[in-house]
This record gives structure tokens, C-alpha cells and sequence, in this order.
């Protein structure tokens, strides 16, 4: 029992410090005209409860689509329509067709900020929960400091509890499917992914791996005897749970064609304002956007994305194991985040850059040619962007008690490329005591220390590989210069977090530190990709070493 009371413990402080952020603040307080992120959400109950389903994702005099319209799948909005009939219940006023937009009140800030508490207790916390006690071969002190450090890791609760987002629904059932094809539970598993993709599209960023693993188990039970009988249940699970999850949408081809266009607006083009990813940072010195055609910036990101995600997946299909499959959870998250075609704002812990016009509330973004950081046309979806790492920081946090050191370190990097966004929202304070919070837990709760050697980082193998490749000296070398790197990427995060709470940019440059955020977060990134590729690769290689071992 001690075990439980100890996770008890543990839940109680995460709900405490999430009901903390989300009184600090929520996004668009008090900024007509489109407010924020909190009012997107508001109004997607309004726009559920009051019109058919059928003109949910259609412009109309009801429905301007320019104004917070739906760009989510429809579980998202059966969410939304589920808040609404709570919410009328209370008071109509909050979802009142027309007449509620901009609404502000206290009793109605509880609502919401309850609707996002109750979606972590619902969904994500046991979630968390049970993959921490289901970890194999770990005591009961490590499973609870899994729990605390994964249920304190500062991104996602910055994000959904103080910018205002439902992030926590689809990364709960992106968890619960990995738990489910983990454990053998493959149908459960598959239904509860098919979930989370039509919760939030950005689930993409995890179906290869999903994919290949499944595909791989049933390549290892034989495609002519038990592995064809899970393949067509597989297909059977994935298609019956879509058909019901779009089932109103069916009707007609013009209305499943219109869904589809508002999930993925490719028109915004290869990416949308300032992204940490590749091509934003390229974009700072290269106008890739100008110089290349819409069709070959897709094929140009679709084939970089193929690629980088392809050696890990192939050896998970030959060689399917939930630890490859956590490991490519990561490294194609990763992939699709850094090369893919930015066509959603809600990809990774990305950076909101820009500033809003008084008169016309338009972001603007900027772009740095030979004349500095200038002005461009004002972004074609005026919310302030925010890239959540719904893609990543989840199989990040799975891989926690295997590379505690780099797990760590890639959280914070995460969280520090939000940082234009939590200062622009207020959110700096409750961001850096998140922040440290989490360091704290994992610094006292995980051997990071010890995760710094060769075998702490899974680098045993590629290091003695290299070294006999290269006849180098037995010096551990990488475990050295992996130190170093991260003693460069915190220093250039505390430099930079400072200077952005502290410092007025240049006149001419008014959005340099947002820039350097984002591209130091960009470097960061395609290191930690190279490196989990690594120890993909090399993976069976120091497991077979692990074993003598033992």
C-alpha cells in the first residue's frame, strides 16, 4: 500500500501546481479581437451546441470560420460539444450564439480552467500512472519519481493549464495505445491511438512508429498463420474506430472533403511564422518560401521527413520491441517536427513571435534579410502561434528512466522554446518555477549523474564501434563532450532567458531574441534526433552486452 499512497501523493501535486498555473493566467485576457486560445476554445463550445453538425466546419453567417472556426477532428469537437451542454446548464450566456464572444468572467475562467483539470484526471493522469507502474524491473521508489517527474514536466502544463489547451486528451490516449501495443493489448492499443489521431492531427507525428511495430508483430507471428488473423483485426479496429468517430461527416463528399481542408491547410504554407523547426531556420538566411514553388517545398519536406524517419522504422519492423518502439516514438516525432510541412500551428513546443497591431489585431511576422529583421504581411492566422511537442516530450517522457540524463535535458530545451510565448502570455514566473520544480524532482529522484557515463547515455556499443573504427584511445570520450554540449545549450538558454526578460531588442531588430530562440532550440533538436538515432541503431548491440552482463 505504501506504493499507492506514494503515487496519491504524487497526483495531489500535480493537480496542485497545474490549479496554481492556471490561475497566473490564460492566453488573449482582455485582447480584443480574437482574444486568444482560451477564447478559441470557448467559442468551439459555442459553435457545437448552437449549429448542426454539419456546418461545424463550413463558413457561414453563423460560423465565420475566420473567427476561431473548427481546425480540429471531430473528437475535438465532440469535447467541445460535451463542455457546452455543461456549461449552458450553467449559464447560457457562456455559449450564447453571437452575443458570448470575448466573454470574461470569473465563474466562467473556473469552468473552463475545471474542464481542463478534468481532462488530466480523466485521461492523462492514470495514464501516466499506470505506464509508471508497469515498468519492468524497476523499484517501487524509481516508478513514483517516473510519475512526479512526468507529470511536473513544465511544457505541457504551461500550455494547457496557462495558455489554455486540451493537449493532455490526446497525449493521454496516445499513451494509453502505448501501453496497450506494449503489453500485447494490441486492438485496445490501436483504438486508443485511432482516438488520439482524431483528437488532435498532430498524432501523425506517432503513427509510423505505431505502424511498423504492429506491422512487425505481425511479420514475427507469420503472415500466413496467427499474423494474418491480428493484421485484419488490426485493419478491422482502425477502420471501425474512424468510421464512428466521423460517422456525421460521411454524409456527403463535399462535407469530408471540407473537414479534411480545414485539418490540414496546406495554403499556410511549408511552415507557419516562426517554428523551431528546419525550414524556419534556414528561412532566417534563405527565403526558401520565395524561392522554391508551393509543390517542391512539399516534395523537398515529405522526402527529408522519409528519410530521416526511415532507419528507425525499418529496424522496428524487422525487429520489434516496446523499447525500439518507445525509442522511434521519439526519433520520428522528432523527424516530422524538424523537415515536415508545417500545415498546424500545434506541433511541437514551438515559439509565438510577432506583435499585435492595435488597430487591426493582425500578428506580424518577420523575416531577417540584409537590412535586418523587417516586416512581412501579417500571418495568415492571427492567433499567436504555439507549437505543443504533443509530438515528442510524450515519448521523451516514456524513455525517462532509460536515459534519464538526455530525457532531461531535451525537457527543458523544450520548455525553453516556448519562451517567447509564456513571456508575451505572463507565463515567465510560473515557467521557471515549473521549471525548477522539475529539475529538482529529477535531480533528486533520477541517477543523472551516473546517466552521463557511456552506459548511461546507451552509447557503449557506437562508442566502442567508433573507437575500433577510428583507433582512437579508450577515453570516453562522447559521455565528455555529451557534457560539455550541455553545459553550451544551458548556458545559451539561461543567456538567452535573461535577455529576454531583461533587455529591449534593437529598434531595427525588435524580434532577435525570439529568432535566437528559436534557432538554438532548432540545433538542439537535430542533435538530440541524431542521437536517439544512435541508440536506435545500436540498440541490440549493447542489449545483447546488457544481458552477459547480468
Amino acid at each position: 500500500m505504501e506504493k499507492w499512497h506514494w503515487l496519491a501523493l504524487v497526483v495531489l501535486m500535480a493537480l496542485t501546481v497545474r490549479w496554481a498555473v492556471s490561475l497566473h493566467s490564460y492566453s488573449g485576457a482582455g485582447k480584443p479581437p480574437l482574444f486568444g486560445d482560451y477564447e478559441a476554445q470557448r467559442h468551439w463550445q459555442e459553435v457545437t451546441v448552437n449549429l448542426p453538425v454539419r456546418q461545424w466546419y463550413f463558413n457561414s453567417s453563423d460560423n465565420d470560420l475566420q473567427y476561431w472556426g473548427l481546425d480540429y477532428p471531430p473528437l475535438t469537437a465532440y469535447h467541445s460539444l460535451l463542455c457546452a451542454y455543461v456549461a449552458e446548464r450553467i449559464n447560457p450566456a457562456w455559449v450564447a450564439l453571437h452575443t458570448s464572444r470575448g466573454h470574461e468572467s470569473q465563474a466562467h475562467k473556473l469552468f473552463m480552467r475545471a474542464t481542463v483539470l478534468v481532462a488530466d484526471v480523466v485521461v492523462y493522469i492514470p495514464a501516466v500512472v499506470v505506464y509508471c507502474c508497469c515498468l519492468k524491473e524497476v523499484s517501487t521508489k524509481k516508478k513514483v519519481a517516473n510519475a512526479l517527474c512526468i507529470l511536473l514536466y513544465p511544457g505541457l502544463i504551461l500550455i494547457d493549464h496557462g495558455h489554455f489547451q486540451y493537449n493532455s486528451v490526446s497525449l493521454g490516449f496516445a499513451l494509453w495505445g502505448v501501453l496497450g501495443v506494449s503489453c500485447d493489448w494490441d486492438l485496445l492499443g490501436s483504438l486508443a491511438f485511432c482516438l488520439a489521431l482524431n483528437y488532435k492531427q498532430m498524432e501523425l507525428y506517432h503513427s509510423l512508429p505505431f505502424f511498423c511495430f504492429l506491422l512487425g508483430k505481425c511479420f514475427q507471428k507469420g503472415l500466413k498463420g496467427k499474423g494474418l488473423g491480428l493484421l485484419v483485426k488490426l485493419a478491422g479496429t482502425v477502420a471501425a474506430s474512424f468510421t464512428l468517430c466521423w460517422l456525421p461527416f460521411l454524409s456527403g463528399r463535399e462535407q469530408t472533403l471540407q473537414v479534411l481542408r480545414r485539418l490540414f491547410p496546406v495554403d499556410r504554407g511549408l511552415f507557419e511564422d516562426k517554428v523551431a523547426n528546419v525550414w524556419c531556420s534556414i528561412n532566417t538566411f534563405v527565403k526558401i518560401k520565395d524561392l522554391l514553388p508551393r509543390d517542391t517545398q512539399i516534395l523537398m519536406s515529405f522526402c527529408l521527413t522519409f528519410l530521416s524517419s526511415l532507419p528507425a522504422c525499418v529496424k522496428l519492423t524487422l525487429r520489434p520491441s516496446p523499447r525500439g518502439f518507445r525509442l522511434t516514438l521519439v526519433s520520428c516525432a522528432l523527424s516530422f517536427f524538424l523537415f515536415s510541412f508545417q500545415v498546424h500551428e500545434k506541433s511541437i513546443l514551438l515559439v509565438a513571435l510577432g506583435r499585435w497591431d492595435k488597430d487591426t489585431g493582425a500578428q506580424h511576422a518577420f523575416s531577417l534579410g540584409p537590412a535586418g529583421l523587417r516586416q512581412s504581411r501579417p500571418s495568415c492566422d492571427p492567433r499567436p502561434l504555439l507549437c505543443l511537442l504533443c509530438s515528442s516530450p510524450l515519448p521523451v517522457c516514456l524513455v525517462l528512466n532509460e536515459v534519464p540524463f538526455m530525457s532531461t535535458w531535451f525537457s527543458l530545451v523544450s520548455t525553453f522554446s516556448l519562451l517567447p510565448l509564456l513571456r508575451k502570455d505572463g507565463l515567465l514566473l510560473p515557467a521557471l518555477l515549473t521549471a525548477a520544480a522539475f529539475c529538482t524532482a529529477c535531480a533528486a529522484f533520477l541517477p543523472l549523474r551516473e546517466a552521463a557515463s557511456e552506459e548511461g547515455l546507451r552509447l557503449r556499443a557506437f562508442a566502442g564501434s567508433l573507437r575500433r573504427r577510428l583507433r582512437l584511445p579508450g577515453a570516453a570520450l562522447l559521455p565528455r563532450a555529451t557534457w560539455w554540449l550541455f553545459l553550451a545549450s544551458v548556458a545559451a538558454m539561461v543567456l538567452l532567458t535573461l535577455a529576454t526578460a531583461t533587455l529591449h531588442p534593437p529598434q531595427r531588430l525588435p524580434d532577435l531574441f525570439s529568432v535566437l530562440v528559436c534557432f538554438v532550440s532548432c540545433l538542439n533538436f537535430l542533435f538530440f534526433l541524431v542521437y536517439f538515432n544512435i541508440i536506435i541503431m545500436w540498440d541490440s548491440k549493447s542489449g545483447r552486452n546488457r544481458k552477459k552482463v547480468n
